[in-house]
């Protein structure tokens, strides 16, 4: 079995913890308009901490942490300098960083009955086209339902830089594994398999709920005959209810040790993930401790 490949962590949390302004509705956005350098400078510590894969911070470049009014002003300005400073922090490396643009929730994670499809469409094409030219590949992240799935789908069909669609799911762990819409990971991924993509991943979701998503992802592969890279980056969020309504607070968080998450990503690799990292709440100290266990991992 081969080494897992090393995402970053969550830049919300890490922003706030190293102290970026940091408020809801702004979120991880609020740092790029008002102190840039608490973007570089979380992306330095998830470099240090041995990422190969750091994300650009344009998460929050979206109407429903901006405001209409400012994501029109500056969105797509705001997201470009996002791609542009973590090409810059991966370029300074002494090691090779690729940098992954992000395609977040166009109307706020864990929303699956706000989704418009034409209007994602828009907002969606204006992080593209802002990012593409500083990134080397794209994550599609916490997407909730299929109908969301296939919107991204759609507009990175043409795309010629790897596309990875990450699911958030239900953090209800006593139930089958589903996304957060309630469809079955099952059926999402039958959805999806036959379309442009490179890679499928769960985040956003508390750890202990992704090992069942990956044994469904699996089924699905194993169907379809298909082998394409699978992976987890999960946060350290309370379990968040099928009704949470995103920006009216900052989400509870509780304390997973680096040690504990990697205890959960030693399945996850057993399972066959070969891309891990972290979300919400996952810090350097936790990429870290992924590191060290993938580097003593021996190489199959």
């Amino acid at each position: 079995m081969k080494k897992p490949i090393i995402l970053d962590g969550g830049m919300g949390r890490e922003l706030k913890r190293i102290g970026a302004p940091f408020s809801q509705p702004l979120w991880s956005a609020q740092a790029l308009i008002e102190a840039p350098n608490y973007v570089s400078q979380a992306h330095q510590g998830f470099i240090d901490a041995g990422a190969e894969i750091i994300t650009a911070n344009s998460y929050a470049c979206v109407p429903f942490h901006l405001g209409e009014t400012r994501y029109r002003q500056q969105g797509a300005d705001l997201a470009q300098q996002a791609a542009r400073i973590a090409r810059e922090m991966a370029n300074k490396s002494k090691k090779k960083v690729l940098v992954a643009g992000s395609l977040p929730p166009a109307f706020g994670s864990y929303r699956p009955d706000l989704f418009e499809s034409e209007r994602a469409h828009d907002i969606l094409s204006t992080l593209f086209t802002a990012q593409d030219e500083h990134v080397d590949l794209w994550i599609a992240e916490t997407i909730s339902s299929i109908k969301e799935a296939q919107a991204i789908i759609h507009l990175l069909k043409d795309s010629t830089k790897p596309c990875y669609y990450a699911f958030t799911l239900s953090d209800d762990v006593e139930t089958s594994a589903s996304l957060r819409s309630g469809e079955s990971v099952f059926n999402a991924i039958e959805a999806i398999i036959t379309e442009n993509v490179d890679g499928i991943l769960f985040n956003c979701s508390i750890p202990e709920v992704i090992e069942h998503a990956l044994r469904e992802t699996k089924k699905v592969l194993v169907q379809h005959n298909k082998k394409i890279p699978i992976g987890a980056f999960a946060n350290s969020f309370t379990p968040i209810p099928m009704d949470h309504q995103a920006n009216l607070s900052v989400q509870d968080y509780r304390y997973l040790s680096p040690q504990e998450y990697v205890e959960f990503a030693k399945i996850w690799h057993q399972l066959g993930a070969s891309i891990i990292g972290g979300c919400c709440g996952i810090g350097p100290d936790h990429i870290e401790a992924l590191v060290r266990w993938r580097n003593g991992l021996e190489d199959g």
